[in-house]
């Protein structure tokens, strides 16, 4: 076990993939027949088709970790992202904004010729309807070839938390990836965070995450209602939580407009949600709650403080379209606090 302290409060793993955001008409959802409010995969060639259908569209870096890491470095919070791009314009793209942001990111592209052996950079097409609601249709690409072999161990075994991210546990390569990733860090003495990203992800690889639940390898994780009770296959709320919070140190499970609730070391919280004066694009909202969460948690304040942060995070980015803050967070979280 290591004995110096963390060189970073949080590393994470995840999808690298620019988001591409368009908005449409509620009857588009029908006849371009997408999963509203959900995410499918894509092929490239499903992925191009639904572009050619969109509107005017907004590109913006995306990915569920690498957007909570935006948020936490809009919070001072130091963090690194290991994920895989391609070496093209969308590569490019990913890994300017992840720097300029404050995010360290030295995973070197992988070449790419088009070919499914060599994809693009990953890219997701984002619908959003009138009331805010996003639907996405992601095309991994190179992100699911992130491998083992592209860690860097000694960044994974110098953060205090590493965070995971459920959507990448899809594709082989990337899960082999982190699941030495989490051999390393819990050989480090540090923290593992999971999100479990979306049901369907629980649907295909539930078994392991239960499993990693019993065993305590989950230290924080992060669900939002729907994806706890396809974990728990309970219809009721507080009874699909205590079932896990009893095998998890850290549980924070997000409700929508009903707020969210969390578990630690047998303390509960409960928040409402953060006021929003008009919801624009959910697009991010539980990566931000996250980013929020453990804002607080790295600095050690108050289970509900934690909880607070994560409401606030929230609510700043389903104001505006995008998946990551567009507000001096620092600024709002004071004012809001």
């Amino acid at each position: 076990m290591l004995t110096t302290d963390p060189r970073y409060d949080v590393v994470a793993i995840g999808n690298a993939i620019v988001d591409i955001i368009a908005s449409c008409k509620d009857e588009d959802i029908e006849e371009l027949g997408l999963n509203r409010g959900g995410m499918t995969l894509v092929d490239p060639a499903g992925a191009d088709r639904l572009y050619d259908a969109m509107g005017p569209a907004t590109e913006k870096s995306g990915g569920s970790a690498a957007n909570t890491l935006a948020g936490l470095a809009a919070l001072d919070v130091q963090c690194a992202f290991i994920g895989q791009v391609a070496d093209d314009q969308f590569g490019k793209v990913f890994a300017h904004d992840m720097r300029a942001t404050g995010i360290d990111f030295d995973t070197a592209p992988r070449a790419s010729d088009g070919t499914p052996e060599n994809p693009p950079t990953g890219r997701c097409l984002i619908f959003v309807t009138p009331d805010g609601e996003r639907t996405m249709n992601t095309d991994l690409g190179s992100s699911q070839f992130l491998p083992a072999t592209a860690l860097d161990e000694d960044l994974i075994a110098s953060a205090a938390i590493l965070y995971l991210e459920g959507y990448l546990w899809d594709p082989e390569e990337p899960r082999n990836a982190m699941r030495r990733a989490m051999a390393v860090a819990r050989e480090a003495g540090r923290k593992i965070a999971f999100t479990a990203s979306e049901s369907f992800v629980i649907d295909r690889h539930g078994d392991d995450f239960r499993a990693m639940i019993e065993e305590g390898v989950i230290d924080i994780l992060f669900v939002n209602e729907s994806e706890l009770a396809t974990l728990t296959g309970e219809e009721d709320f507080d009874t699909g939580f205590d079932q896990v919070a009893a095998n998890v140190p850290v549980l924070v499970a997000t409700r929508s407009a009903k707020g969210a609730v969390a578990s630690a070391h047998g303390e509960r919280a409960v928040v409402a949600a953060a006021p929003v004066a008009k919801v624009v694009d959910t697009t991010g909202a539980g990566d931000q709650f996250a980013a929020g969460f453990l804002a607080g948690f790295a600095r050690g304040e108050k289970l509900e403080v934690c909880l607070k942060r994560g409401a606030i995070a929230a609510a700043e980015v389903i104001g505006h379209y995008g998946p990551r803050p567009e507000t001096d967070m620092k600024a709002l979280m004071e004012k809001s606090l």
